[in-house]
């Protein structure tokens, strides 16, 4: 599996319409608040031309692409903290996720109920935020209290742990994302457990009109400027075109693609950009057997990346046989990488690159 991403944003910017677009799932997109009531899951492939080129080479029996979890949850409005809709219900499934994907609404319709009344794409982030952070400061409050009494009552490890404690608290009393205040890796070590959201990672994915494509439009450039602020992502996307696309053929997408100036359809875009903003690589294992694609981060060393396989291959690893694809696409095979002397023997310490064809020895 790549990477699961939870998906956030108001009612009626467009959330379950691309989550149908993405997963092909049929989530209710109706045109009114709420429509959402369950969360919505969907396993999405990733779109990788060097896998199908591995797989025309060594024609396996199958061919298996590394995944991406879409969790998309009914809308949040502001109030969703002290039960005014939906959305809230919902965010306890998104917990777990290693990042957030929030649907922006960058475009103006009449037939579309905006649940402010008019579009303002910041004002609509900074709505989301507050709720979230108000769900976020129920779940520390908690750890906060337990940890006050313990530190008044002269243990020492608390009394240690609660300036951190107090600065998460007013934080998110304030309003601010914990992503946005600064934290040493051993703090925010104190607080992984209790898997914020406004502590993960966020890709914005602005929704705008066909028209405006493919730069954005008016409504675009605050968010992209938002999105700089904090080093996120920006993907522009529409959600009406992609729902148009789903159906289409291969040959037929380029077409529609190529008329609307467009290289390639919004899914792709937002996995590639959801890959950069978890710094995620993709390695390959090929065979006749099973050709697959495997993701790590980057950064990983040969017996993890082997242990994302099975945990006997990182317990038992001995050694990897790394071919660059590079090179095994233009010598045409493995034995041929292996006569020109490119095919290397990595020990534990080699850290895994983006596009290795590995195959791993380990005792059993």
């Amino acid at each position: 599996m790549g990477f699961r991403c939870g998906i956030v944003g108001l009612p009626n910017v467009g959330k379950s319409t691309i989550f149908n677009c993405l997963s092909k799932a049929k989530a209710d997109a109706s045109n009114y608040p709420f429509c959402t009531i369950d969360p919505n899951k969907g396993i999405v492939t990733v779109p990788d031309p060097r896998l199908d080129k591995l797989s025309e080479m060594y024609r396996p029996q199958k061919t298996t692409p590394t995944t991406v979890e879409f969790y998309d949850i009914a809308g949040l409005v502001k109030g969703a903290s002290q039960g005014e809709g939906l959305g809230n219900q919902f965010l306890s499934h998104i917990r777990e996720v290693e990042a957030v994907m929030h649907v922006v609404r960058c475009f103006e319709d009449p037939n579309i109920v905006h649940v402010s009344g008019s579009v303002d794409p910041v004002r609509d982030i900074e709505v989301v935020d507050t709720e979230l952070c108000l769900k976020d400061l129920d779940a520390m409050t908690g750890r906060y209290d337990k940890t006050y009494k313990l530190a008044h009552a002269g243990d020492k490890e608390a009394r240690e742990i609660m300036p951190f404690y107090d600065r998460v608290k007013k934080a998110l009393e304030d309003g601010t994302p914990l992503r946005r205040l600064a934290m040493t890796e051993e703090e925010k070590k104190m607080i992984r457990d209790m898997c914020f959201l406004t502590l993960k990672p966020v890709l914005y994915c602005a929704n705008v009109a066909e028209s405006d494509l493919p730069e954005g439009g008016k409504w675009v450039d605050p968010v992209r400027e938002f999105a700089e602020k904090e080093n996120a992502e920006l993907v522009v996307i529409s959600g009406k075109v992609e729902s148009e696309l789903v159906d289409l053929s291969e040959s037929e997408q380029a077409e529609f693609l190529a008329a609307l100036n467009l290289k390639e359809p919004g899914l792709n875009a937002l996995i590639r950009a959801g890959y950069h903003l978890l710094d995620l690589i993709t390695y390959f294992t090929a065979g006749e057997k099973e050709t697959k694609a495997w993701t790590v981060r980057r950064g990983t060393k040969a017996p993890q990346a082997a242990g994302v396989i099975h945990s006997d291959f990182e317990r038992g690893f001995i050694r990897a046989e790394v071919m660059r694809y590079e090179d095994l696409v233009h010598l045409g095979s493995a034995q041929a990488v292996k006569e020109k002397g490119l095919l290397r023997i990595e020990g534990k310490d080699y850290v895994v690159q983006d596009g290795d064809v590995m195959l791993f020895r380990f005792n059993v």
